[in-house]
């Protein structure tokens, strides 16, 4: 099948968006480090308000339907807004290090902890590892891309979707892993949706110090994610 779709991707455009909204939110952190960590950021964590951590979710959730409502406006089929979505993530995540890289001089280093998200709970790890993330999207991205428009790869198999969901959750889990286990080993599950609030949990928080990642449990998903995307350029590449 040589004819191609004509649902093309304008790539400048959405490169040009994604590196934006990587710098806004760059510019939003900029400001809450100004307010709360004028010293420079760093664990442990301090006390925020309950209110800022509510707002901060919002802002995460809302970044999340932009990228979501873009990459559906794009395609009219689950592959291509699939490719779109990973490709503006990808660059995203990537131009919000650079951003901050740039008015902050932050990280220090590519190994430099971070809280890299708040939904459900705070996901940390080194800057390094979202960042590997984010570069094998946008590899997922563009081939996805590739093969849809020259009709060698119209959707995914349950084997291929599965091996890659199954990698992301293993990757989450190592991001999820330190605040999991306060949760479970503190008995706060049950104070899930207070936690703001709770003035033990805030105490544990605030000596919390992230001193190990599990490399060897990222590497074990990546190479899930990647075993996936070998399958699905096989057959993509079998096809005539």
């Amino acid at each position: 099948m040589n004819n191609k779709i004509s649902e093309n991707s304008n790539y400048t455009a959405l490169i040009i968006f994604a590196v934006a909204m990587g710098f806004l939110e760059a510019i939003v952190v900029v400001y809450v480090r100004e307010l709360y960590y004028p010293e420079g950021f760093e664990f442990p964590l301090k006390e925020l308000p309950p209110k800022i951590i509510l707002i901060e979710l919002i802002r995460e959730l809302t970044t999340m339907l932009m990228l979501g409502s873009v990459a559906w406006i794009t395609g009219k089929f689950f592959l291509k807004r699939l490719s779109v979505f990973l490709l503006l993530f990808g660059i995203w995540d990537i131009f919000y290090y650079v951003a901050l890289k740039i008015f902050l001089n932050w990280p220090e280093s590519l190994f430099t902890w971070d809280i890299l998200f708040l939904i459900p709970i705070a996901w940390v790890g080194p800057v390094l590892a979202p960042v590997i993330c984010s570069l094998v999207m946008i590899f997922m991205a563009l081939t996805f891309d590739w093969f849809y428009k020259e009709r060698k790869l119209m959707k995914l198999r349950w084997k291929e979707l599965l091996l890659i969901f199954s990698g992301a959750a293993i990757i989450l889990y190592t991001f999820v892993y330190d605040f999991g286990k306060i949760i479970l080993e503190g008995n706060f599950l049950k104070d899930f949706f207070t936690l703001a609030e709770n003035p033990v949990f805030l105490k544990v928080l605030t000596s919390y110090e992230p001193m190990h990642y599990q490399w060897g449990i990222f590497t074990i998903g990546m190479a899930i994610i990647i075993l996936g995307n070998i399958f699905i350029i096989q057959r993509g590449l079998s096809e005539k």
